[in-house]
């Protein structure tokens, strides 16, 4: 038996979500969203993708290609502080790090495929491409294991209502429409089904406080009951970082340095006990 083999990418997803935060878990698809799987080699696929219009879902084989190790053990983002080993659960941290994702298709055209909301961060590469048949790949009435009890857990306990200080506010639309940076929705939606602290969710208690990160940014907030005030929202990396342009890596640099210039306490070292 062979010991390593050879895979080689058909197409790239090109989603615009080039943070993890901003690749939902669940994609909602009442929200509309309109993504490309665009081909290494087009000529190669036209022949290919004949008769794929006429079916109205997809799935996508493809390569977590961000992540470099794997764990035996995995801390899911639902569910309470629970590590369970990773072929249990759908984290990225696998032997290998193969994803399997059900995708509405919008389209095909020349060199690329429509996608509907989809989980990939842009540049995902993807391995193959099967069509989705609801007779044989839909299985509703089947057992899904610990994930059972998280969800009659997650019906039993009230929602959290998140509202937003009147700084919190002004500073998400500045970011939204200064600089096109808009992650209050997706905080929202974490912080609404549980804003306990949790390192896969990226929640942690800052004293008497909490924070989330998103992506490049921070939110700083309470819990009262079953109410989360979003109080201030804060950038995620050093200024030291932020100045030094050898560092590459820094994403939204210029939103955050413009950031610290209008609120000044608004960085990484205001964090610091």
């Amino acid at each position: 038996m062979e010991a390593e083999l050879t895979l080689k990418p058909i197409g790239f997803v090109r989603s615009g979500k080039g943070e993890k935060f901003e690749a939902r878990h669940q994609p909602l698809e009442s929200e509309p969203e309109v993504n490309r799987l665009e081909w290494t080699d087009p000529a190669a696929m036209r022949e290919a993708v004949r008769d794929l219009e006429g079916f109205s879902r997809i799935w996508l084989v493809w390569w977590f290609h961000r992540n470099r190790t794997w764990r035996p053990l995995v801390l899911p983002p639902r569910g309470p502080a629970q590590r369970r080993g990773v072929l249990a659960t759908r984290s990225p941290h696998r032997p290998n790090p193969i994803g399997l994702t059900a995708v509405r298709l919008l389209g095909v055209e020349p060199g690329r495929l429509l996608l509907g909301a989809i989980d990939l961060v842009d540049g995902t590469p993807v391995f193959d491409v099967k069509p989705y048949i609801p007779k044989y790949d839909a299985f509703p009435d089947e057992r899904s294991g610990w994930m059972e009890r998280v969800e009659a857990e997650e019906r039993s306990r009230p929602g959290y209502v998140v509202v937003w200080s009147g700084l919190a506010k002004e500073q998400g639309e500045w970011l939204a429409v200064g600089w096109g940076v808009d992650f209050r929705a997706r905080m929202e939606e974490l912080l609404s089904a549980d804003p306990k602290p949790h390192r896969t969710r990226r929640i942690v208690r800052r004293g008497e406080r909490f924070e989330i990160a998103c992506g490049a940014w921070r939110g700083v907030f309470r819990v009262s009951e079953t109410v989360v005030t979003v109080e201030e929202l804060q950038v995620g990396f050093p200024r030291r970082f932020l100045e030094d342009r050898s560092r590459t890596e820094v994403p939204e640099r210029e939103a955050q340095l413009a950031f610290l210039v209008r609120w000044p306490d608004g960085g990484v070292e205001a964090r610091r006990p």
